[in-house]
């Protein structure tokens, strides 16, 4: 069997061999008028994909790179960071680190925050910027972004959300939803290689950080827009890496942006039939340890059976060629992870849930 179509860890995820081809042009100057005719290109298709009028900021680096970013160059003040799981408490980690003080609205891994209780927070307290992930990939719990951002706005607090599983998977409104600056990763949701980070940010996010001493250098957010304004990158771009971007962006418009969050949400529908179905015809104590109205279309978390291993399914699945993703953190190793996104489809997804499946029974069988 090829290769390709078998590999549904939830990020880096699975690059098409086209795409993959795109990096094997040959090179071209990053300050020249090559660079920018395709600046321009790749600003077309991240603005239809953020859903924004404004630049997109193309980063060389992880997300995790333009999470510090935001908030090095996030209005001074204390910050509040809302917490369900592991990469949403990175926010609240580069802060310490960065020599914030910070404050968390922690709800259990699996959980999602409630628009209602924040706003009780930000009421109670003085805050200069709150955090949001949209997608919290170590378990597969989607917040309301639209809702959480509704109600920082009304208290004046700027938002700062990372939908680095979400963005090109679930529904994302950048302008829309009024978010004041909102980022994500090449290796997820757009089915890209590692190493590229994007982001939008409002005027008002980017005029204030210059009030910012701790900006630094490379995430500089105003020298951002400034080269954005020329078409250019503040720093040496990964240009190959940029050009995989362009014929992935033009393949998302062939789909149609609608188009591929229907065909996430019918990965999600039939993972989630899958783990049913094992319920209903196996007997197994099988769940998701997500609410139904807050799960993710990128990525499932699914609790096994008392006893069973997810670090040993992953094993099991992998003999069988297909690659999934063990449990993280919090939900350790009696879950594991699927990611069922990027360019993947329902069939080849069914080909991975029966290797998921006959794996989990073989290992209940011994």
């Amino acid at each position: 069997m090829p290769r390709f179509g078998r590999f549904f860890l939830p990020g880096p995820t699975e690059v098409r061999p086209e795409i993959a081809r795109a990096m094997t042009q040959p090179m071209i100057a990053h300050r020249g008028p090559e660079f920018r005719e395709l600046f321009e290109r790749l600003q077309a298709g991240l603005r239809y994909v953020f859903r924004t009028t404004r630049p997109v900021f193309i980063s060389t680096s992880s997300a995790t790179g333009l999470m510090e970013a935001g908030v090095r160059c996030a209005p001074q003040g204390r910050m509040l960071a809302l917490v369900n799981g592991a990469f949403s408490a990175r926010f609240a980690d580069i802060a310490a680190l960065t020599g914030r003080e910070c404050d968390r609205y922690e709800v259990p891994p699996g959980e999602v925050h409630d628009p209602d209780e924040l706003g009780k927070r930000l009421a109670a307290q003085r805050y200069a910027v709150t955090t949001i992930v949209h997608c919290e990939t170590s378990t597969g719990a989607l917040n309301d972004v639209r809702a959480l951002a509704a109600v920082a706005t009304e208290h004046g607090v700027p938002c700062v959300v990372d939908s680095v599983s979400g963005i090109a998977g679930a529904e994302f409104h950048f302008d829309e939803w009024e978010l004041d600056f909102a980022l994500t990763g090449s290796q997820k949701a757009l089915a890209l290689p590692p190493g590229l980070a994007f982001a939008a940010a409002t005027p008002a996010f980017v005029a204030g950080a210059a009030a910012s001493p701790q900006r630094g250098m490379y995430f500089d957010l105003l020298e951002y827009e400034a080269m954005a304004a020329r078409s250019e990158t503040p720093n040496t771009p990964a240009v190959a890496l940029l050009f995989a971007l362009d014929a992935q962006l033009q393949a998302i418009r062939r789909e149609g942006l609608e188009a591929r969050w229907q065909r996430h949400s019918k990965m999600q529908e039939c993972t989630e039939g899958w783990v049913e179905n094992l319920q209903s015809e196996h007997g197994l104590d099988v769940t998701i340890p997500v609410r139904p109205a807050y799960r993710s279309p990128t990525v499932t978390s699914v609790r096994l059976p008392p006893g069973c291993s997810g670090n040993e399914l992953v094993s099991a699945v992998a003999e069988q060629g297909y690659v999934v993703g063990p449990g993280y953190r919090a939900l350790g190793d009696g879950s594991f992870r699927i990611g069922h996104m990027g360019d993947h489809t329902v069939p080849r997804l069914r080909e991975c849930l029966d290797a998921c499946e006959d794996a989990l029974l073989g290992m209940l069988q011994r």
